[in-house]
């Protein structure tokens, strides 16, 4: 026998249910599972026309990385965006930041700054392999 907290417009106050039909009716209050238990209807509804004029815009996301010049600096101090020697600002010409791949591979340009930077343009010769005996010390 169940009460009812305010009786119906019959002025029905209890109701009689067989144990089966009981656990029938809580067994439809229980949420399917994995579905959200928050439903949306009229203008906040997903795909309302009015959504976009009732509910605020959502804030633009923080940037997910910072450069690397910048964690250089945080983490070791060096300043690689400054010249060590007057302090100017320097030009970063190629960056490892995966998402600008900007690499250097035009090979005019590749021999002017190693030229200007006074180093070889061309690699070191390759020396030839050298023949070990097991028994050898080298």
């Amino acid at each position: 026998m169940l009460q009812l907290k305010s009786p119906y417009k019959d002025a029905t106050t209890h109701i009689v249910m067989e144990p089966l039909e009981f656990m029938e009716r809580l067994a439809t209050l229980v949420p399917r599972p994995r579905l959200h238990l928050i439903r949306f209807h009229g203008v906040l509804a997903p795909n309302a026309k009015l959504r976009s004029k009732s509910v605020p815009a959502p804030a633009p996301p923080a940037p997910a990385r910072i450069s690397w010049a910048r964690l250089l600096k945080r983490v070791f101090d060096v300043d690689v965006e400054h010249c060590p020697n007057c302090g100017g600002a320097l030009k970063i010409i190629a960056c490892p930041e995966p998402r600008r791949r900007a690499a250097i591979d035009d090979p005019p340009v590749i021999v002017k700054i190693l030229t200007h930077l006074g180093l070889p343009t061309r690699a070191p010769p390759r020396t030839p392999a050298r023949r070990v005996d097991g028994f050898q010390t080298i």
